[in-house]
């Protein structure tokens, strides 16, 4: 089994900015690809950036130039360094691990930016 936690949620004036974080534990390989998605109140959950197990990085359009993905010293942490913040970012955001063709989800922390 696999679990992830997110953290680093909160509220930020716009033009602030945040990090989240994911920290996996359990039984994790190498080769494994971790994502951050999130939800906003009566939306789909959407993808927000991808980083494969080479480290390569994917980002929606939205948050192209804002957000930046990376991995840990140890890989199993994850972050998202989210600037120049936009009251359309405000949604909970989860962690995702893909391993071994499962999915797996925390439960994610909520991010509101004021305007």
């Amino acid at each position: 089994q696999v679990q992830l936690v997110e953290s680093g949620g909160g509220l930020v004036h716009v033009g602030g900015s945040l990090r989240l974080s994911c920290a996996a534990s359990g039984t994790i390989t190498s080769l494994v690809v971790m994502s951050w998605y999130r939800q906003a109140p009566e939306s789909q959950r959407e993808l927000v950036a991808v980083i494969s197990s080479g480290d390569t990085t994917v980002y929606a359009d939205s948050v192209k130039g804002r957000f930046t993905i990376s991995r840990g010293n140890a890989r199993n942490t994850v972050y998202l360094q989210m600037n120049n913040l936009k009251p359309e970012d405000s949604a909970v955001y989860f962690c995702n691990l893909k391993q071994n063709a499962r999915n797996y989800w925390g439960e994610g922390t909520l991010v509101t930016v004021s305007s």
